[in-house]
């Protein structure tokens, strides 16, 4: 087959699982983070559950860029009927339609919350090489060197951005928050003393932590996670804050609403199932059972406390 055999075969295909998504055959589930990441994880494991259960074929696709907003930008503009849900995450849908003057989408509007499916989260780091080992201590610490008050966090604009915002104003510091293009990145300059503090979630830090490579001083939950029982909560700490990061899965506004509605009473289903609760614990992550009208609640809920947080910040891109 040459190359252009190649092209049309290709759009050929794409045209097929547009139309078979139209008539509710394929049901699209847009990523907008890459293959192997904790949201990916989380969309192929429901994927695949509804598959099963609603006997139709289901697709994760990833697409990937500007902190998940293309993604977002992509499912908003999905034809009038299309079948076609997005996974996302706060920073999608809280923090950026605060900070970003143009985001391409509007969450509110453009999108209908769906099923809330799981939990994460946020950890404070440090490299072996920071003489602390307590939360309190290094509150202390950055008082006595303002000048290290650096954070890392694996995105600029992230839930974890403002934590470590928090952190520092109450540390009485100024920080220099450093943004990476990912965890990874991230891990390897803390492990290797480039940045001394960091705020990732929870269980993409555990294993290094595990490892003795770098040290977990406290995690924002509003208890101890069950994947980490010996790291103290940020409250435990002295610090008087909760924070948890979460997914989501979203329809755009122009689905109808009895396919929403199937949707969510579907994923509900799929999140009860034990199965999928020992594959989200497998995966470190917390799985949550969650209707409609109850995501729904939980942004609202989101929002009022995130919002304030985010503008008093002043962060801009």
């Amino acid at each position: 087959m040459d190359r252009r055999q190649v092209v049309i075969a290709a759009l050929v295909a794409a045209g097929t699982g547009a139309t078979r998504a139209q008539d509710g055959s394929t049901l699209r589930i847009v990523s907008g983070y890459a293959p192997g990441g904790a949201t990916d994880k989380v969309a192929r494991i429901v994927g695949e559950k509804l598959q099963a259960r609603l006997g139709i074929t289901v697709l994760v696709e990833n697409r990937t860029g500007a902190g998940g907003r293309l993604a977002a930008q992509q499912v908003k503009a999905a034809p009038p009927g299309q079948h076609v849900l997005m996974i996302a995450n706060p920073a999608v849908m809280v923090v950026a339609p605060l900070v970003f003057k143009d985001n391409g989408y509007d969450a509110d509007r453009d999108f209908v919350p769906v099923s809330h499916v799981n939990d994460y989260d946020f950890a404070v780091s440090v490299g072996a090489a920071v003489p602390v080992r307590e939360l309190s201590h290094l509150i202390a610490w950055l008082r006595a060197n303002p000048d290290k008050a650096n954070f890392g966090v694996p995105a600029t604009g992230s839930l974890p951005h403002f934590v470590a915002l928090m952190l520092a104003e109450k540390a009485g510091v100024q920080a220099q928050v450093v943004g990476y293009r990912g965890s990874a990145p991230l891990i390897t300059d803390v492990i290797g003393g480039q940045v001394p503090v960091s705020v990732d979630t929870l269980d993409t830090v555990l294993p290094q932590h595990a490892g003795g490579k770098l040290r977990i001083l406290a995690s924002s939950g509003p208890r101890r996670a069950p994947i980490s029982p010996d790291v103290p909560t940020f409250r435990e700490a002295g610090l008087p804050l909760a924070a948890n990061g979460w997914n989501a899965f979203f329809a755009p506004s122009t689905m109808p609403a009895a396919a929403v509605q199937r949707y969510a009473a579907a994923i509900t289903e799929v999140m009860k199932d034990p199965d999928t609760q020992r594959k989200f614990a497998a995966a470190q992550m917390t799985p949550v059972v969650s209707t409609q009208a109850q995501t729904a609640a939980m942004l609202k809920a989101y929002r009022e406390q995130w919002a304030p947080v985010v503008r008093k910040s002043g962060y801009q891109p």
